[in-house]
C-alpha cells in the first residue's frame, strides 16, 4: 500500500504530519539510543511517504542527570526535535504535555494555521514511545499504512532488551507473550493515535502511571477503531527498576518472583 499526503489508497485517512513524542525522566543511559532510533524512523517515513513531515518532541520531566545534554545535541542537529522541560515527575502529565505541544505546532504549521479544525487533525497522528526504548525503522512507516486504512490507533509490541536480563526472566517473558497480530496488549511505548480521536477521547489523563492503558480505554469508548499489530515492535530497557510506579520495569520485577 502506497500512503499519500493527498489523493490515491486511503486518501481520506491519510496522514500528513506526525508528532512522536518521547516522555523522560533521568534516562541518559538509553536516551541517545532512543532518539537516534527515533529519528531513523522520522527519515524513512519522510522519504517513503510523499508529503509528510514529522517532528520528534522530548519531554524532560524533571531530569537532574544528563538527559538534557543528550537531547540539546539531537535539538541543535535537527530541526524536527523539539525539547520541552517540564517538573511533574508524572508520565502522564509528561504524555498529556508533549501531545498538547506537538498538536499546537502541528496546528502552526497547517496550511489553514490556527484555524486548523477537527477535519485537518484526522491527517495528524501522535507516535508515542519511551526514552528507554528504541522504535525499529519502520515504525512510522507501518502506523502510517494502517492509519491510511482506517485505523485511528495502532497498538504496538514491545520485547524486551535481553543485554543484561537474567535468563528466566527472558524466558518467563517469551512464554507469556507470543509475538501475534491481534494481540491483547497496551503499551506506553508503541502506541499510534490520529490526533482527531485522541483529542475527541480526552487524551492522555494525568496520572503517574497506566496512563497508556486508561487513554485505549477512553478511545474504546469513543469507537475509535483500533489495531493491534507486532509489525512495529519495540525494543525496551529489560530493567526491573524504572521510572514510573506500576510501569513496565514493575511488570517484569512482578514476573521475576518465583
Amino acid at each position: 500500500m502506497t500512503v499519500t499526503a493527498s489523493g490515491g489508497s486511503g486518501a481520506a485517512n491519510s496522514i500528513r504530519q506526525v508528532a512522536v513524542v518521547i516522555p523522560a525522566h533521568n534516562e541518559e543511559q538509553h536516551l541517545k539510543r532512543a532518539l537516534t532510533a527515533a529519528r531513523a524512523a522520522a527519515d524513512r517515513a519522510e522519504s517513503e511517504l510523499t508529503g509528510v513531515r514529522v517532528q520528534v518532541v522530548v519531554v524532560l520531566d524533571s531530569c537532574t542527570d544528563g538527559s538534557a545534554a543528550v537531547a540539546a545535541v539531537f535539538a541543535a542537529e535537527d530541526p524536527r526535535y523539539m525539547v520541552l522541560p517540564v517538573d511533574f515527575r508524572s508520565v502522564g502529565k509528561s504524555r498529556q504535555a508533549g501531545a498538547e505541544a506537538a498538536l499546537e505546532n502541528a496546528t502552526r504549521r497547517s496550511p489553514a494555521g490556527g484555524s486548523t479544525a477537527g477535519s485537518s487533525l484526522r491527517h495528524v497522528w501522535l507516535a508515542n514511545t519511551d526514552a528507554d526504548s528504541c522504535v525499529p525503522e519502520n515504525w512510522l512507516v507501518r502506523q502510517l499504512e494502517l492509519a491510511a486504512g482506517g485505523a485511528d490507533v495502532v497498538l504496538g509490541s514491545v520485547e524486551p532488551d535481553g543485554h543484561g536480563m537474567p535468563h528466566h526472566l527472558a524466558a518467563r517473558w517469551h512464554a507469556r507473550h507470543v509475538p501475534t497480530e491481534n494481540h491483547p496488549h497496551v503499551y506506553g511505548a508503541n502506541l499510534g493515535v490520529r490526533a482527531s480521536s485522541y483529542l475527541a477521547a480526552g487524551g492522555f489523563p494525568g496520572v503517574d502511571f497506566d496512563e497508556d492503558r486508561a487513554l485505549v480505554d477512553r478511545l474504546r469508548g469513543s469507537g475509535a477503531s483500533m489495531v493491534a499489530t507486532d509489525t512495529t515492535r519495540v525494543l525496551t530497557s529489560g530493567r526491573t527498576v524504572g521510572r514510573a510506579p506500576r510501569g513496565f520495569a514493575a511488570y517484569l520485577l512482578a514476573l521475576a518472583q518465583p
